[in-house]
Formats: C-alpha cells, sequence, structure tokens
C-alpha cells in the first residue's frame, strides 16, 4: 500500500472540513479579528485541499504507469 494514498485522503478531508467552516463563519467579524480580518480557515483548508489532491494525483500517477 502507497503511503500518499491515506495521506492525501486525511488532508483533502480535512481541507474540506476547514473550507466549509471557513465560508461558513465568514461573517464573523470577531473570530477573524485575531488573523488581521484574514480568513485562515478558507485559505489553510484551501491549501491542505490542494496538497491531499497532489498526494493522491502522484499516488495514482505512480499505480499506472507501473
Amino acid at each position: 500500500m502507497d503511503i500518499r494514498i491515506p495521506i492525501g485522503l486525511l488532508f483533502a478531508i480535512l481541507g474540506f472540513i476547514f473550507v466549509a467552516f471557513g465560508l461558513f463563519t465568514m461573517n464573523d467579524t470577531e473570530l477573524y479579528a485575531r488573523y488581521l480580518g484574514r480568513y485562515i480557515n478558507l485559505w489553510t483548508g484551501l491549501a491542505m485541499m490542494v496538497f491531499g489532491g497532489l498526494m493522491l494525483f502522484f499516488s495514482l500517477r505512480k499505480k499506472k504507469t507501473v
């Protein structure tokens, strides 16, 4: 089993949760005041989803070539 598959799934799922939480709490100015008005949950979630997607992509690409 390739380790990139569970790591990719973990980051993709957690990233999706962060993005959903970031979208639902966009209007909560008190929550994002600590982060200078930046939507840290949304951007972190997007980065995690991209990383998870890349891990899954490279894992699936490796399986097809072998």
